[in-house]
């Protein structure tokens, strides 16, 4: 048993508002849960074996739920998805998900297109250090639509570099009622938690423009109902109002994007219970890009210019808005909680920021043991020097000292937390009997 005592400051992830922040309590962490959380001075007496960490200086939150990641992308462009497509791809997979945990304070990520139930085990068993994964596996897509990036010359018939089909992977590019459903199976059948489509066109897809159609009302309806059937949420890809539509009237639970969703399409979503990730850091740093081609350039500066409205309007309508980063270009994978400053830009407060990030985010994705501090719950759990519950910004500035998930530490900032053992990782892949020769 480990007691963090004393905390300075503590959100315990269970709303958006005041109520959910504690100040001057002890944390006691057993067996990878939380034990309790009790005013200072009220907890357990411990013995001298069992460390009593002193946290009078500390800010803690739950670890960050990401829900909407890829991490088998790092960067859009032709060489980008060459590379990663090669002998060297798991390796980029590898670090993406080392720096999606230790650096950027995601404990659990759910993946919208390119992890394998593969890497979701390796995860699980301890071979690749990273947050769990909830996984979608493909990113379905039309023929010519987003998930269909073809090389410069399209007339030549070149496959899809993105999210290219592989073991444990299908094609992401479907068409028509039969196929889709016969494609959701066989998702399901390779380990997917939830299904991914794109109803709208996207920002960085190279060949169709955010007006055009992408699926067809029959062939979305398909998709839900298969996933149904298997017990799965959809959730979609959609930036402009017809794929918005497409979406909620067709039986998709999360609307991701969400660029020109407007009043009336916020009440339709809430009458049929949907939730939104807007994924607002991304938009701003597509807008701050340099090398993006013409038509590309348009489109982020068309969603740049709305998107803010967008959230304001899915605030004020009472959807649940979940945190999703979208980190496909260099430089935000391990900066994640960036998307909870990017909410803030974009009108949330801090507090509804951090909720999107952890109690609602575990809810919408099926972890009812995550997400919350409170007894019984994993311990999943950031520390911080600075008050990054007010100041989330401050977590890009250094003031991230350790993250901890099942009551392990990553970071090796803070003495006194088991930290993972390098030795261990060494004897897990040599044997027992090898590792001490």
């Amino acid at each position: 048993m480990i007691v963090l005592t004393n905390v300075k400051k503590l959100y315990d992830g269970s709303s958006g508002s005041a109520e959910s922040v504690l100040t001057g309590v002890d944390l006691t962490i057993e067996d990878g849960l939380i034990h309790s959380i009790l005013p200072h001075g009220k907890g357990p007496e411990l013995g001298p074996d069992h460390p009593v960490i002193d946290a009078s200086s500390y800010t803690i939150t739950p670890g960050i739920i990401d829900c909407h990641g890829h991490i088998t992308l790092l960067g859009i462009s032709e060489s980008d998805l060459d590379r990663l497509n090669s002998d060297t791809g798991l390796f980029l997979t590898e670090r993406i998900l080392h720096d999606t945990l230790v650096r950027g304070g995601v404990t659990t990520l759910r993946d919208v297109g390119g992890a394998t139930h593969q890497m979701k085990r390796w995860v699980d068993d301890g071979t690749l250090i990273g947050p769990r994964l909830k996984i979608s596996i493909c990113m379905l897509s039309t023929t010519g639509g987003h998930a269909d990036f073809r090389g410069p010359d399209r007339c030549h018939a070149q496959l899809s570099k993105l999210l290219p089909p592989g073991p444990g992977r299908p094609s992401s590019i479907v068409d028509g009622p039969w196929e889709c459903r016969k494609r959701v199976r066989e998702i399901a059948a390779c380990g997917a938690d939830l299904i991914k489509i794109c109803s709208s066109p996207g920002v960085a897809s190279p060949s169709d423009k955010l007006e055009h159609e992408e699926f067809s009302a029959k062939e979305v309806e398909a998709i839900c109902e298969q996933a149904a059937a298997r017990g799965l949420k959809v959730a979609a890809h959609a930036h402009s109002q017809s794929g918005i539509d497409l979406a909620i009237q067709h039986g998709v639970s999360d609307i991701q994007h969400i660029s020109f969703m407007d009043e009336r399409q916020v009440d339709d979503a809430h009458a049929r219970g949907c939730t939104v990730t807007p994924t607002s850091w991304v938009i701003h740093v597509l807008r701050a890009q340099k090398n993006l081609s013409p038509a590309v350039a348009e489109k982020a500066k068309q969603v740049a210019e709305v998107h803010a409205k967008a959230v304001s309007y899915a605030r004020s309508g009472g959807l649940t808005i979940l945190a999703g980063t979208d980190a496909v270009l260099p430089g935000m994978h391990g900066r994640n909680y960036m998307e909870i400053v990017a909410l803030t830009w974009d009108g949330l407060t801090p507090l509804e920021a951090w909720y999107a990030a952890t109690g609602a985010a575990a809810k919408e994705i099926g972890l009812p043991d995550c997400g919350v501090l409170r007894k019984g719950m994993r311990a999943d759990l950031l520390i911080s020097r600075d008050d990054v519950i007010e100041r989330p910004e401050l977590l890009d500035e250094g003031a991230l000292l350790e993250v901890v998930k099942d009551g392990i530490a990553y970071r090796n900032g803070v003495a006194g937390l088991p930290q993972r053992s390098f030795q261990g990782d060494v004897a897990r892949w040599l044997g027992d009997d090898e590792s001490e020769k």
